[in-house]
Parts: C-alpha cells; structure tokens; sequence
C-alpha cells in the first residue's frame, strides 16, 4: 500500500509554499498474503506421486528344486498375445511342437465381451471373493484400514490356487497402449499371477495361421 505524506514549510504569516508529496510503499500487507498464500498452497495442494502398475508376479517355492520351480499347470497357463489393430488371441495351455497338436488360437479384443469375459470366467472364485470383500468395507459390516484391506487382498491372491496365470506377449506390430490396457484388464479382473514375456518363434508362426 502508498501512503501519502504531505509536507509543509513556511512561517506564520509568510508566504505559503507549495506542499511537497512523497509516497512510500508499505510491504508490511504483501509479506502477509505471501505468507497466507503458501500455507494455503501447502494444505490444498496435493502432492504429485509417481503413477506406477503393480504388477503380482508368481512367487518361487525354494523348498523345492530349480527345475521345478519353473513349471507351470498347463491347465493354469493362459497365453494371451498382443498384435495390430487392438487384436489379441489367447490359449490354454503350452505350444510345444514336441507335443502335437498344437493349441488353437481364440481371437479377442478390448471389449466388455472380449478378452476380459475370459479372464473373468478363469478367475470367478478368486473375483467373487475379493469382491464380496470389498462390497462389506463399502456397506460398513466390515471396518478395517486400507493398509489392513490391501494386506487382506494380497493374501486372498496368494493363497489362490485355482485362478489362471497369464503370460502376456507381443509382437511387433502391437502398439505399447496395448500392453498398458491388457494390464489394466489384469488389475479389474483381479488376477494374482501375470507377467510381460517374449513371444515365442512357434506363436510367430501360429499367428500367420490364426483367424483374422
């Protein structure tokens, strides 16, 4: 703020001289809204926090010998491979050319009828249980933390031995906004076990014949 101080010289009586005017600037009320600002920007502002996935990968029985420690139920095993124009083909099992015949491809998409109706189906028990949670922390039957919910629902996905365990795989023609939606299918169908992994040469060729 200004203020305006007026100053006046001259005699009683004499000859009256022109008031002289000179401003200063009070900085007192700036250092106040300075001060009223950053409290305001500290209390509402949120901090930024790194956006990241979180991806649950199968955990190693170190009870028991390396060679098989890497084997995966084929009946467990869903291999779901990304490719152009948002397509995406899924099996069951492994693709062995030792072991003819070799498993069809099922060609899917991004839909609420596509790939996600076949995660879910796969992982009904362990969905309906994790949902069936969450619906009594929302009703209020069930009052625990976040921190104590998280922990709940990361057991309930590590104890489930039913659910499929998806091998995610590209080629070079899927585009990287692929990957990202297939592994948000992931988190909204609840699997427990996932992971991103080379294609193989054999599913390069089983895509050529696969259905367009």
């Amino acid at each position: 703020m200004a203020e305006i101080i007026e100053q006046e010289k001259g005699k009683k009586g004499g000859k009256r001289r022109p008031k002289k005017q000179s401003t200063r600037i009070d900085m007192t009320p700036m250092v106040d809204l300075m001060c009223l600002l950053i409290t305001f920007f500290m209390l509402t502002t949120a901090f930024s926090k790194p956006k990241v996935m979180v991806i649950t990968m199968p955990e190693k029985n170190k009870d028991l010998p390396k060679e098989e420690q890497v084997r995966i139920p084929a009946w467990r095993t869903l291999n779901i491979i990304l490719t152009e124009n948002d397509v995406v083909y899924y099996y069951v099992g492994n693709a062995d050319p030792k072991k003819p015949p070799l498993p069809t491809l099922e060609k899917s998409d991004f839909s609420k009828d596509g790939i996600r109706k076949v995660l879910l189906e796969k992982n009904k028990d362990l969905f309906k249980q994790i949902a069936e949670y969450r619906e009594k922390r929302i009703s209020g039957k069930l009052l625990v933390a976040d921190t104590t919910a998280d922990a709940a629902i990361k057991k309930m996905k590590k104890e489930d031995m039913k659910g499929p365990i998806v091998l995610i795989k590209a080629d070079d023609k899927a585009k990287y906004k692929d990957v990202v939606n297939i592994i948000d299918e992931m988190a909204i169908c609840n699997i427990a076990s996932y992971a991103v992994v080379d294609i193989q040469p054999l599913e390069l060729e089983m895509l050529k014949t696969a259905p367009k």
